[in-house]
């Protein structure tokens, strides 16, 4: 009997998850921490933990900016461009780290349908 999900679908959940939120990795990427049996599915699981993490840190960094030139009674055009700049960066790379992750981790072959595929052309 077929597994409903493919192991390239849920990789592919958990690298949406984590680019949505980290309330939504929380969920998805923890339960394929703890409760999966596949070690592929825990490393990507784990990688895309790091990559969400480092991306909150930088969202905290980027809130913080905000909050301190929200009190500070003047604040230069410089400071305000650099924010700019700096929060568009930041979501660009966002986009294209997590595309970049799941495009690669989508079109990878499951080991286990290769030594299925393997076995097959062996018998035939």
């Amino acid at each position: 009997m077929k597994e409903g999900w493919s192991n390239r679908w849920k990789k592919l959940l958990i690298w949406i998850s984590g680019y949505l939120s980290i309330v939504a990795f929380a969920i998805v990427g923890g339960y394929a921490i703890v409760k999966s049996n596949d070690e592929e599915l825990k490393k990507t699981a784990k990688k895309a933990f790091i990559i969400t993490v480092i991306f909150t840190i930088i969202a905290a960094f980027l809130a913080v900016y905000s909050a301190c030139m929200s009190i500070a009674d003047t604040v230069s055009a410089g400071a305000r461009d650099a924010f700019t700049w700096i929060t568009s960066l930041s979501i660009i790379a966002e986009v294209i780290v997590y595309a970049v992750f799941a495009i690669i981790d989508f079109c990878k072959k499951d080991k286990k349908v290769e030594v299925i595929e393997e076995k097959e052309d062996k018998v035939d």
